[in-house]
């Protein structure tokens, strides 16, 4: 490698940490908002068509993550792996991984298509309680969605070739194109305008799959002129052992995913037994903690290939500094939101055209989700830490405890109050209870972690 690019580089080693965090966060949290805006635009435009067309997309949610999980799980993978190869300056295995991330990705669409033919169907008409008009609009949406998730697929790869070399700033371009495409046709696939006819959740989809196509093309073309040190070919060779080291990462986090899906699933089911509203909110929920929490989740990411240098480079001092610093501005990025869903959780229900019914069982919802955000920032970074050291499995014990089985186990005890409010408290009472874990686990790990690179 060359010199300049040998500085580039060390910048990850280097740097000092309160700023290096943020400026590797900083561009992430942009490109995060973006991408979470659209998902949220697209639930703001979908519910002035109707409330059965929000249910119908809050019903779709747990069978996309469970999609997207496998190109989160192979983006997770791949920039742990990518930034240790190059915090040990080893082009070969910079080169492989790379190949070996773009052929998976192609595997996650193949499988994604196929699950779709079989499943979508037989899950709306499991899900939506007999309401041929929701079911209706959410197989619209969700096939378009799961058959042309090559584009998401794609992106997912490229977008994090950059974050594992240090230039988060131009992941912001190749998400910024597919945000701005998809907001620019949402409305006029939705609601028919210049001409198109009214397409409503189905235009969306088409909206949402042209944007992430755009995205893709985006991540190649900037990855080729701007990313030099992350080479790959558009006809991989995939590298069984490079495969072997994402999946070791990446499917633990895939796993965590899935788990969540089904949570959500799960969830979707114990809510429809109070009424469809219920399951509006709880999704409506989800797409507000898309945007708020834009924060936490983007100095997380750039947590894990500054976590993942550094421990290349064989300087713990740094992760510990990485992990002080991340725990600081995540809590600070958070607080304006919180305030904000804790003052004022009935201006913010109504930019989803919220009738009385709804404003009403939504307005406890928000303000109980405002807390269990915040409660979610150590697990979250601890978490990220341990994907970072390479600690996958770790990762998804504490993930998968937060996020799936604490959950589901207090909300199906909570349940037989027939409280709605009490369900969402589930939330609270599992991240509160997930604390300890984390602590145990970073704590035990970094010690591990101390040991092998003093020796």
């Amino acid at each position: 490698m060359s010199e300049t690019t040998l500085q580039k580089e060390n910048a990850m080693g280097t740097a000092r940490m309160s700023r290096l965090i943020l400026t590797t966060g900083l561009p992430l949290m942009v490109s995060l908002l973006i991408n979470s805006l659209y998902n949220f635009v697209d639930s703001v435009f979908v519910s002035r068509v109707s409330e059965e067309a929000l249910t119908a997309l809050s019903l779709s949610a747990p069978v996309q993550t469970l999609a997207s999980a496998l190109g989160f799980g192979n983006a997770i993978g791949l920039n742990a792996v990518i930034s240790k190869a190059l915090g040990e300056k080893d082009p070969g295995k910079v080169r492989r991984a790379a190949d070996s991330a773009i052929f998976l990705a192609f595997c996650a669409w193949v499988l994604i298509a196929v699950l779709c033919l079989v499943g979508v169907r037989w899950y709306f008409d499991w899900q939506s309680g007999g309401n041929e008009v929701i079911a209706a609009y959410g197989r619209d949406y969700l096939a378009v969605c799961m058959l042309f998730s090559f584009g998401q697929m794609g992106q997912w790869v490229f977008d994090r070739f950059v974050m594992a070399s240090g230039k988060g700033h131009l992941f912001l371009f190749t998400l910024s194109a597919a945000s701005l495409t998809n907001l620019a046709l949402d409305p006029i696939f939705i609601f028919g305008l210049f001409g198109v006819p009214r397409l409503e959740t189905l235009g969306a989809a088409i909206a949402t799959v042209i944007g992430q196509v755009v995205g893709m093309i985006a991540g190649v073309v900037i990855n080729r002129r701007w990313n030099r040190e992350i080479p790959f070919s558009l006809r991989p060779k995939p590298d069984g052992k490079s495969i072997r080291d994402i999946l070791r990462v990446g499917v633990p986090s895939a796993l965590v995913q899935v788990l969540t899906s089904f949570v959500s699933v799960v969830m979707n089911s114990i809510l429809f037994a109070f009424s469809s509203t219920a399951v509006a909110i709880y999704g409506v929920c989800a797409k507000i903690q898309g945007v708020v929490t834009v924060g936490v989740h983007g100095i997380d990411n750039g947590l894990i290939p500054i976590v993942a240098y550094n421990y290349g480079a064989r300087k713990p001092s740094r992760i510990d500094q990485a992990i002080r610093w991340t725990l600081i501005y995540s809590a600070l990025l958070y607080l304006v939101f919180f305030a904000a869903l804790e003052l004022l959780p009935g201006t913010v229900l109504r930019l989803f055209n919220a009738s009385e019914n709804m404003a009403a069982m939504g307005k406890p919802a928000l303000r109980v989700f405002a807390l269990v955000w915040f409660l979610s920032i150590p697990g979250m970074v601890c978490a990220a830490g341990l994907q970072g050291l390479g600690q996958g499995l770790k990762s998804m014990v504490l993930t998968t405890a937060r996020q799936a089985v604490l959950p589901v186990a207090f909300a199906l005890i909570l349940r037989v109050f027939g409280n709605l409010t009490w369900i969402w408290w589930a939330f609270a009472l599992a991240e509160t209870a997930a604390m300890p874990l984390a602590l145990v686990l970073w704590r035990r790990t970094r010690a591990a972690v101390a040991g092998e690179l003093a020796g």
